[in-house]
């Protein structure tokens, strides 16, 4: 699903060059649940802009479901941030005098989807998440948990390949926290592709790999044997 090659992101600073991420070659299948580590400075928010076209490198190559997009115009990036790409920001990043309904349907309105069909999604979405019953509910009503649900829906309601997840639980609590990566964790139990940008040890453990980044480079990536599971999580599954 995801392939860099040669993936490289330098900044000018005055006369001193950054070098954000540097010959990063990087294969994720469909299905995976990747946590993208490393410590401040290390490049992986910066790796996961590109990942998301919210920039283009500066060299290399990134496919996505096997399309060359890292030459791809700015317009034609747009489309696939909107269709193929779901995110969702430690700040949760919504419209506060706006209901969770309505933040959830902004993608489809953006790309165009009629407005029964929209509310029908969006409604979808926000269930999916276990807000069924705070739809009518604007940002400064909810909790912080229940805001990065409204995100979640947000992300999920154009159906995209893949969900992008920087620092998601960076405003949170512990418990809640872990009630959020439960929510990735099923998704991922249906299919979902995911990538999570964390600094935390105990949340990157739920994801199935982790890619671990220093000084813009891959230092480590290898497979969770046992990703974690909360003993709530596996009552749910039962």
């Amino acid at each position: 699903m995801i392939e860099t090659v040669g993936l490289s992101k330098y900044y000018e600073l005055g006369a001193e060059t950054i070098r954000a991420v540097r010959d990063v070659d990087v294969t994720i299948r469909e299905g995976e649940f990747v946590a993208i580590m490393g410590p401040s400075g290390s490049g992986k928010s910066t790796f996961m802009n590109l990942l998301g076209c919210l920039d283009t490198p500066t060299s290399g190559e990134y496919f996505l479901n096997g399309q060359l997009v890292s030459r791809l115009s700015d317009s034609r990036l747009a489309r696939i941030r909107n269709k193929e790409i779901g995110f969702v920001f430690q700040t949760f990043n919504l419209l506060p005098r706006a209901s969770a309904l309505h933040n959830v349907e902004l993608p489809l309105i953006y790309a165009g989807t009629p407005s029964a069909e929209r509310r029908r999604r969006a409604q979808e979405s926000l269930e999916m998440v276990g807000l069924g019953d705070r739809m009518d509910h604007r940002p400064p009503e909810l909790s912080g948990g229940q805001r990065q649900r409204v995100a979640i829906a947000r992300a999920l309601v154009n159906d995209p390949a893949i969900l992008l997840a920087d620092e998601p639980t960076g405003n949170l609590d512990s418990r809640t926290g872990e009630e959020i990566m439960q929510i990735f964790v099923r998704l991922n139990d249906r299919g979902q592709t995911l990538l999570l940008v964390t600094h935390e040890h105990d949340i990157a453990e739920y994801a199935k790999r982790q890619i671990h980044l220093r000084d813009g480079m891959v230092e480590r990536d290898f497979t969770n044997d046992v990703p974690r599971r909360s003993a709530a999580h596996e009552r749910e599954r039962e």
